[in-house]
């Protein structure tokens, strides 16, 4: 390839990983082009946070978009149990007060909205399902051309597989796999919701023996509630149930989860089977690599799917920024982003089975240990995933403690 020519970038997937890829892969100087597959880009109705870890990647390249203005800044995180009695409250607003870059708690389409905004120019094709691709050398370097299921093909210099868990590039890498149950089906909502124990900022988890639920401020008085419970696979995969059967798994919880249910409409509530994959070692070949959940899909208790993904994007566009070899690049970015993923895949199945204790036994020592654990060492726990393990440059930029240009659970 001669130095005169624009490398191309092609992204499969215009969720919350691909998009940011395609933004800061232009900011790096490539040509970008995204194709999804859904004909119409609609987020489903629930919430996620974009902790400062991945606000603080996505500042390392000057990226800023403005999401403490369409979400909530994080402000208080409590464990509760199930009757609402206080577990212990997380350190959370120490821990980022110290980093200097917030977390903010936000809806997906605002989240999707905003990274829209930010790639306005850059090309985005609805309705086009990638079916293969193939790489060849070319005069200039290595290329790849991806074919769709209408029949027509783009070609570029990179692949970029950001579409997904049921990504059709990490198929055609490494074959069909099993996914990996969880073991817990989630429900999943967003409400407009009051409550005195609903506070500005907060965050409120409530554990019970199998199962746990969630209230999460996404501000300008909306609701994000999920909750889980433990039950086999099939039924998970195929849940069947309604509004009733959820008010019956958290009768005798408290007033304000019961409350949050209550106030819900049966159709804006989600259903889906917890689930991740085994870790890959390997995540491209040639000019062909993996992004999020492509890459490392993980289950939802740590709540840093997206912000995974968003450093992700991060690591690769500045591996791509003025190489003579992209897929060296491609290779250091795997390399760079491989043991960060797999802690934290293997840290959230681990959580995971912690806080969906059932045995009678283990659930009331699984409380008792949140709540005796000395703070120092639970800032430890937590500060490690909240700190994006790149160039900090400018993290900063001269703001006051605890605001940033913030970019918020699942």
């Amino acid at each position: 390839m001669t130095s005169h020519r624009r490398r191309k970038a092609i992204v499969v997937g215009a969720g919350i990983g691909g998009l940011t890829a395609a933004i800061a892969l232009r900011k790096a100087g490539l040509d970008v082009e995204v194709h999804e597959r859904a004909n119409q880009l609609t987020a489903a109705g629930s919430g996620l946070s974009v902790m400062s870890n991945a606000l603080a990647a996505l500042d390392s390249i000057d990226l800023d978009l403005g999401l403490d203005k369409h979400g909530q800044i994080l402000r208080s995180y409590h464990v509760r149990t199930a009757r609402g009695r206080l577990i212990r409250e997380f350190p959370f607003p120490e821990i980022i007060g110290r980093l200097g870059v917030p977390s903010v708690l936000i809806t997906r389409s605002a989240l999707q909205q905003a990274l829209l905004d930010a790639a306005d120019g850059i090309p985005i094709r609805l309705g086009a399902t990638a079916e293969d691709f193939s790489t060849e050398e070319r005069r200039g370097g290595p290329g790849v051309t991806v074919r769709f299921s209408d029949g027509t093909e783009t070609h570029g210099d990179l692949l970029i597989g950001a579409d997904g868990f049921n990504s059709v590039v990490r198929r055609r890498l490494v074959g069909p796999e099993e996914a990996r149950y969880g073991g817990y089906v989630c429900w999943l909502a967003l409400v407009p919701f009051s409550h005195p124990r609903f506070t500005t900022g907060s965050v409120t988890h409530y554990w019970g023996s199998g199962q746990r639920f969630g209230l999460v401020d996404m501000g300008g008085g909306t609701l994000y509630w999920w909750g889980t419970k433990n039950m086999p696979a099939e039924r998970a995969h195929d849940w069947k149930g309604g509004k009733a059967d959820i008010e019956l798994a958290y009768a005798g919880w408290a007033e304000e989860v019961r409350h949050a249910i209550r106030q819900t409409p049966e159709e804006s509530i989600l259903a889906t089977p917890s689930h991740d994959r085994v870790f890959l070692d390997r995540w491209g070949r040639g000019p062909v690599t993996l992004l999020g959940d492509a890459a490392h899909p993980m289950l939802p208790s740590l709540g840093q799917g997206s912000g995974m993904a968003m450093e992700d994007a991060v690591v690769l566009s500045r591996h791509l920024a003025g190489t003579a070899d992209p897929l060296r690049a491609l290779r250091a970015y795997e390399d760079e982003r491989r043991q960060r993923t797999s802690g934290v895949v293997a840290a959230a199945r681990s959580i995971s089975a912690v806080e969906q204790a059932e045995n009678p036994f283990r659930r009331p020592l699984r409380d008792a240990y949140f709540r005796l654990l000395p703070t120092k060492r639970l800032t430890g726990l937590l500060e490690g995933s909240l700190t994006f393990p790149g160039p900090a440059a400018a993290v900063s930029r001269g703001r006051p403690r605890g605001q940033g240009s913030p970019a918020g659970r699942r």
